[in-house]
């Protein structure tokens, strides 16, 4: 069965920037879609989010599933990879302004200090077929190509740079990112 989860990022919800819009195309393509709202988004934590995501007994991960995540949503989604039982393999991880790495922005230290942890990025691989990073030159919360870079090396995929484009998101005004056709390449 197609399926996707489209994972939001810390401080949002599945109402924010580009998820409903998303939802919708994916829907409109045959993809049954899920875009939960995340517990404590403002200071996610990766086993809250993980419980969350598992309790969902409706949900199954299969060889059709794709995970799109922004953000702390994108980062998230490794650890939700790294928990999925053995004999499950995904079809595509997208993860878009992912990070791994702490940045030297101190404001950013409390949201990404509760996603990041020590992967085993082996079982990380065989959960997913084939991974997208995809990063902007000029993200302001340090979730960029560098970041991109790091996640690529240690999984292999595909980095995307997108030059100029921020953190993918509707902040300070930009209504951008209402809609973000882009990212339907690599689906």
């Amino acid at each position: 069965m197609k399926n996707a989860l489209i994972l939001h990022g810390a401080g949002n919800t599945s109402k924010g920037n580009w998820y409903p819009w998303l939802q919708k195309e994916l829907e409109q393509q045959g993809y049954t879609v899920w875009v939960p709202d995340m517990p404590h988004p403002k200071t996610p934590h990766l086993m809250e989010w993980k419980e969350h995501i598992m309790a969902n007994k409706e949900w199954e991960f299969n060889k059709e599933s794709i995970i799109i995540g922004h953000s702390a949503g994108a980062t998230f989604i490794l650890g939700l990879l790294e928990s999925l039982p053995r004999n499950v393999q995904v079809q595509k991880a997208i993860l878009v302004a992912g990070f791994m790495e702490e940045g030297e922005k101190k404001e950013f230290h409390d949201y990404k200090k509760g996603l990041i942890k020590g992967f085993d990025w082996k079982k990380i691989q065989k959960s997913c077929r084939r991974f997208y990073f995809i990063a902007s030159d000029n993200d302001p919360f340090l979730c960029g190509d560098d970041q991109a870079q790091i996640l690529q090396d240690r999984l292999g995929g595909e980095v995307v740079l997108l030059e100029g484009q921020g953190h993918f998101n509707t902040g300070k005004g930009n209504n951008k990112y209402k809609q973000f056709p882009e990212i339907l390449k690599y689906i």
